[in-house]
Order: structure tokens, then sequence, then C-alpha cells
């Protein structure tokens, strides 16, 4: 018997009129949140969907110049797919890994687009907060009754409050991007050399092309987003060969970009790329690096920090963090919730995916049980669920929504029946978040991240 066991299972609660006639709230128009809609769509169950960005798949159109991990046949949501079926759609080649700009185009933006879905997509809103309505977490009395309460930012700029009778909060990680200080804060003088820094998976070879072009460029952090951003780096080299490149790290090793026994080929064969790039000499290592302060200098920035307990400084033109990512547990503040101390996942999920024990393809089938709170009704999906943990899977999400839906739908028996094979893999991270992470990134949504995709 595990601790697991000795935990009581959420309990669906009847809802009063007033709840059962407001729609379900869902946080995020990604991957995840689409398919939580199409899932609601299918039981007939009314939602809205509040997203930040001006389109679906936000996050996702950020890193879109990055191929993901996960072939088609691991990317498509179920629900979806019948939606979709509707209309002609159906899944590109499955054994195909696309772009994340591909998975936008090809997937998202029709499953947006569906006449089931997309009236209840509301763009430009940002969800500030969300607490239950005239009550905040300290209030008990009548508490599972009070219907939640959002509030919005709304794209023209006004503050409103909106009510739901259930919270899907599936905003992932993306734009939550750790710290680089090695005790998890910003180095001391960071901001002084922000203009100076790129976050996670730049497009160097198109956007961000003309800012790393003939530069020190240093790529700091130790997961599958980093090595990708090293390898786009190697191919702007051979154009720019003023091009310098070094990845920095706080380990001995990046063990987490292990090719060892990944069934995914794009995954397992990013860490070989990158090990005879260094081999070659196109890629410098500074590891064991642990930073404590940023500085600029006449042409760049200097980090100063420790390394194998000396005080010593790396200097260069450019930092890319890669770092992986962090879930944004602020807007939830007035919220009950019931989060693992250390990788900030929902407490039973948080053993399931530790990345000391699990990698992508162990972790266990989970649902609703595992993703509830003591607010019931809410529930953290997809790429937040994790928390800091980078070991998430698109698919591993999809079957989340799923049990989440049932059980919202009062279909315990399928809430609590959930299955999942994933590809399995020796050692996996990646540092995009709120998504499928593209292959080297939470997450995103990769999206993410510290994600496997």
């Amino acid at each position: 018997m595990t601790l697991l066991d000795l935990m009581p299972a959420p309990v669906a609660s009847r809802p009063d009129a007033r709840l059962t006639a407001l729609p379900v709230a869902i946080i995020g128009a990604g991957p995840i949140g689409l398919a939580a809609a199409a899932h609601l769509a299918e039981r007939e169950i009314p939602f809205v969907i509040y997203e930040r960005g001006d389109a679906a798949g936000a996050a996702i159109r950020e890193w879109g110049h990055t191929r993901l991990f996960s072939p088609w046949e691991h990317l498509v949501d179920d629900a979806a797919a019948r939606l979709l079926a509707g209309t002609g759609w159906s899944v590109p080649r499955p054994t195909r890994a696309p772009s994340g700009a591909e998975l936008v185009a090809d997937y998202l933006e029709p499953l947006a687009a569906h006449e089931a879905i997309t009236p209840q997509i509301r763009r430009g809103v940002e969800v500030l907060a969300v607490t239950r309505e005239g009550m905040d977490r300290t209030r008990t009395r009548g508490r599972s009754q009070a219907p939640f309460a959002l509030r919005l930012r709304l794209a023209d700029g006004r503050v409103v409050d909106e009510t739901a009778r259930a919270v899907v909060d599936a905003s992932g990680t993306w734009g939550q991007a750790n710290p680089l200080g090695s005790g998890g804060l910003e180095p001391l003088g960071w901001s002084d050399v922000a203009d100076r820094v790129l976050p996670a998976l730049p497009d160097v070879l198109g956007r961000d092309r003309a800012r790393v072009a003939g530069r020190h460029v240093t790529v700091v952090g130790a997961g599958h987003s980093a090595a990708n951003t090293l390898i786009a780096l190697t191919s702007l080299a051979v154009d720019e060969p003023a091009t310098r490149i070094t990845w920095l790290i706080r380990n001995a090793s990046a063990a987490r970009i292990s090719s060892d026994g990944d069934e995914l080929e794009g995954r397992g064969a990013l860490g070989s790329r990158v090990q005879r790039l260094i081999a070659d000499g196109r890629i410098e290592v500074v590891d064991r690096f642990e930073t404590l302060r940023a500085e600029r200098t006449a042409d760049g920035l200097r980090l100063h920090g420790r390394r194998d307990g000396e005080a010593t400084a790396h200097d260069t033109d450019v930092v890319v963090v890669a770092t992986g990512f962090r879930p944004d547990l602020g807007m939830l503040r007035e919220l009950r919730l019931e989060l693992d101390d250390i990788v900030e996942a929902p407490r039973r999920l948080a053993p399931l995916i530790d990345p000391n024990e699990h990698s992508c393809g162990t972790v266990s089938p989970h649902g609703y049980r595992e993703l509830a709170h003591p607010e019931s009704g809410f529930f953290i999906v997809g790429m937040k669920s994790y928390g800091r943990a980078p070991t998430f899977l698109l698919k591993t999400g999809y079957e989340q929504v799923r049990s989440v839906v049932a059980w919202l739908a009062g279909d315990v028996e399928s809430a609590g029946r959930v299955e999942l094979v994933l590809p399995a893999t020796g050692v996996c991270s990646t540092d995009a978040g709120g998504c499928d992470a593209p292959a080297g990134a939470a997450t995103p949504a990769t999206a993410g991240s510290s994600c496997c995709a």
C-alpha cells in the first residue's frame, strides 16, 4: 500500500441549479485547453476559453520554427479528432514529427475554428486571479457550492469578473522561465543586461538572426531546448564564421539529453548531434558554473559565479536562457491548493512524475484523482500540472483532460479508467512550456519549457 492508496478520491458534489447554468472556464487555448473544450463539447457541457494571446496556440507560435520530438500520432487528442473528422479533416502523416508552426496550422487552427469551439474562445483576455465568489481562501461554509470567480483583463484594458461552475487551468508554463541564478533567483544585476538576453528557443536562423550572427553566444541550460539552440547556432556559424558558441551548464555533464534507449527518434538523435559538435570543436563547454551576478561590459556582458568552489567569470555578447520553466501560481493564491513542496505539482501527482525517478515514458497513467485539489471543481492540467518537472508529453495531457471532463460530467467510471501508453526514454527533459515541447524545448505551453515532446 502506498501513500496514494490512503488518500481519499475527490467526491463529485451535486451542484445547485445556479452552478449548472454556468460554463466551465478553461484557461488557455493551447493543445490541452482545446482538447478539454473538445471533450466538453462532446458531452454538451457549456464552456468558455480564456486565451491571453491573439490566437489559439499563441505560445507554440513563438517557437514555431522548432520541430517537435513526437510524431503526429502522439499529438492529436481523440475527442478533437472526432470533432474534426466531421469537417473532412484527417491526421497528417502519423509517423512524421511536425514543427510547432505545422502543429498550429494543421491542427490547432482547424480545431479552434470548429463551430463547436470557436464561439466560446475569448481572445486577448488575461486571467489575473481565480477565487470563489465572495470568499477568500479562509472561508469554508458553503464553499463548494459557490461559483468560481475569475478576474479578467480584457483586450481593451478593462478589468471585469466572470463566474464559472468549474475551472480547468491549462495555461502552461511558457514565459515563466526559471531564473539563471544557481539559487533559484535572478543573478544580481540581471535587469542591467536584459537587452543582451534571449529567451529559450530563439529563432537564430530567422527572426533573431541579427542579434546573434557573428557574435559570442552563450546558451545556459542542460536540457533539450538548449541543445536545439546550440545545433541551430552551429548551422548559423557556417554562414557567419565569426559566430562563437559556448554551452554553460551547472552540472558536470548534460545527462538530460542522453540518447540511450529513446523510442522517439528525433529526441534520441539530439544528444548524439550535440556531442559530435562538441568533439569537433564547434561548441565550447563550460561546466560546473554557478551564476551569481551579471554586469555589462563594453561589448556584451560578464557572468560572475563559482566553479568548483572558486570565483570565476564568463564574458560573452549574448546569453540564451534555456533553464526550463515554472508554473505561475500567483493568480491562484485565493484557492485551496494541495501542491508538492518540491516540484509544485498536485500532491498526488508529484510522486508519479518526480524527475529523479521518472522520464517522459515512465510516467503512470493519471487523471482526475491525482489532479484534484481541496478546491472542488478546480484542476490544473497540461504542462502546468507538472510544476517544475521536465517530463511532460501532450499525450499525457490529453488523457488528463479526458478524465477531468468525465468527472465534471458525473461519469466517475469513465473518469477513473485512465490508460496511457507512452514512448519510452532513458533520460528526458526539455525547456519549453505549456504544450508538447519542441525537439529541444514546456514546455511550453511548449510547448515548453521543461517538457518532453
